[in-house]
């Protein structure tokens, strides 16, 4: 099929009916995406997760509880391992609907427990020291690693998880000991990896980490505080100073090695952190400085849509950093043609669709959803930048030429009747051609940037702006957006919907406030004080004083 349709291409080209180009489009290799969403390949990474957890356990120290009975302990990895499994499975469906993440998830708590095991090895070969087993044991690993890439209650799952399962591989003696260590270690990673923005949050964690570990070890006896002013202080400080270093260095090791391992991670399973988010909000973009150059109406607006959604998503707890990157990059594709869009066009200056009829000029319109695709795919965009550029409009109508056309057409049907047109000669004026492809928004934050753009495109209109007004704008726009049914593919609630309406109303009141007008004062000598060399109350300040004239030059 690929070959003929490139004969074709070329044929159209040919007669001049096409510029024998094929648009760029965004998606994944349809093998792939059978993988991605494969049942059998699902069942089976569930399947290797709970024997390999079983046969850890079967493996595990000399000491650990079930050395004794090998096989009941291996019956009880497993066992353990389904429990979490299902407890996965139904807490996560939505992240157990794509076998990527299922392979990040148990990956990393795999990875994590061979670590554990691995360093028990070494403590049973004498190469740690007792006193020191747990503090080389990296706790947080797991855990920070699924709350900065999936979300904190991915991250607390993976917590209880290498706590339990690692409590068998540890000699029975200090089983409470380290489930204590690991799971108090882990929930500490997981909330103070929280909405990381900056990687230095990941080196604080780091610390706070290691600080647990060693007042947990302290509490429960792993290092003898009390005992260092006795007989063998100097001793005894000694084993609390290396204690201390070697918890410290492994939590901070821990978040040094995730900090570099982020990126790769975020490639290979096509997901994006807040640090990312950021990263990308950098206003130095090649595609921005072309359209604050280019279409600089546009990007004022980007940048207003941006601030918009941003402060509604933090509003709900919706993913705010990537609302402002999308916002940033959603109209992209008006770069085509920007002067085609109102923005761009200055006062008094010549409107193009002006020698347009409608329907081309909806086209033309319409076109700029497939143009920033288009772009996005051209520049690698994220993604999700991406997905948003293509719902940002969901199927809704371009209103303004589909009552031009109506319009018309009456008045051409005016024609008809005194016999000046034939009617045969009409065209037909169809609302599905003045509609956008779609799809309509499928996530939150998709919803959030598809209002918040409508909503300051129309703030423009409002002469003398009152908090009354833009409450009422706002409540009008997003009532017509649900009622086109464009909001139904998101999983915004009514509620979420009330709290972004009082945030965009809220943004608005700030943005379009108004100014105090301060009146001119004249001396005696025909001085003109500037506005801004006197103070509210208007008294000047030691600005310079000039005359009209010098203002006038």
């Amino acid at each position: 099929m690929g070959f003929l349709d490139t004969i074709k291409r070329w044929r159209l080209a040919k007669r001049g009916f096409s510029a024998g180009k094929k648009r760029r489009v965004h998606g994944e290799n349809a093998t792939l995406q059978t993988l991605e969403c494969s049942q059998f390949v699902k069942l089976a990474l569930y399947t290797t997760f709970a024997v390999g957890s079983a046969v850890l356990v079967l493996k595990a120290s000399p000491g650990a509880t079930f050395a004794a009975e090998p096989f009941k302990g291996m019956i009880y990895g497993f066992a353990l391992a389904l429990t979490a499994l299902a407890m996965f499975h139904v807490g996560h469906q939505q992240m157990c609907g794509r076998n990527s993440r299922v392979i990040l998830v148990l990956g990393g708590l795999m990875g994590h427990l061979l670590i554990v095991r691995l360093v028990m090895i070494l403590a049973d070969a004498g190469t740690i020291q007792e006193a020191y087993r747990y503090l080389f044991v990296p706790c947080a690993l797991a855990p920070m690693l699924h709350g900065i890439l999936l979300g904190r209650t991915v991250g607390g799952f993976s917590a209880v998880y290498v706590s339990l399962i690692g409590s068998l591989l540890v000699p029975k003696d200090d089983v409470t000991n380290y489930l204590i260590v690991s799971l108090v270690a882990g929930m500490t990673a997981v909330l103070c990896t929280d909405q990381v923005r900056k990687r230095i949050q990941l080196l604080r964690a780091g610390i706070y980490v290691g600080l647990v570990m060693v007042l947990l070890a302290l509490v429960l006896g792993r290092l003898d505080f009390m005992s260092v002013f006795g007989p063998e202080a100097m001793n005894r400080l000694q084993v609390l100073s290396t204690g201390s270093a070697i918890a410290f260095v492994t939590a901070l090791a821990t978040a040094m090695l995730i900090s570099g391992l982020l990126p790769m991670f975020e490639g290979m399973f096509h997901l994006t952190t807040d640090i990312s988010w950021l990263e990308l909000s950098d206003l130095n973009h090649k595609l921005l400085k072309q359209m604050q150059l280019e279409a600089p109406g546009t990007f004022h607006h980007s940048l207003v849509v941006g601030a918009l959604s941003e402060a509604a998503a933090e509003k709900i707890g919706a993913n705010a950093a990537m609302c402002r990157v999308c916002a940033y990059f959603h109209d992209v594709g008006k770069l085509k043609k920007p002067g085609y869009f109102i923005e761009n066009q200055h006062d008094g200056g010549e409107n193009p669709h002006d020698t347009l009829t409608p329907t081309m000029s909806a086209l033309i319109i319409i076109a700029h959803v497939k143009d920033g695709v288009d772009f996005a795919v051209k520049h690698k965009l994220n993604p999700r930048i991406i997905e948003v550029i293509q719902e940002h409009h969901g199927d809704s109508l371009v209103y303004f030429f589909y009552r031009k056309a109506q319009e018309q057409k009456k008045g051409e049907m005016e024609k008809v009747d005194r016999r000046l047109e034939n009617p045969e000669d009409l065209p037909k004026v169809e609302e599905k051609n003045f509609r956008y492809p779609g799809p309509r928004p499928s996530t939150r934050e998709s919803g959030i940037i598809c209002l918040a753009d409508t909503i300051e495109s129309a703030s423009r209109t409002l002469r003398k702006p009152t908090p009354a007004k833009i409450r009422a704008l706002v409540e009008e726009l997003v009532r017509a957006k649900i009622n086109d049914g464009q909001l139904d593919g998101c999983p915004l609630t009514l509620r979420e919907l009330a709290l972004v309406k009082d945030s965009f109303s809220q943004t608005l009141r700030s943005m379009m406030h108004s100014r105090i007008d301060f009146p001119k004062s004249d001396d005696k000598n025909g001085m003109t004080k500037r506005p801004s060399s006197m103070n509210p109350e208007g008294r000047p300040d030691g600005g310079r004083m000039t005359t009209i004239g010098e203002r006038s030059n």
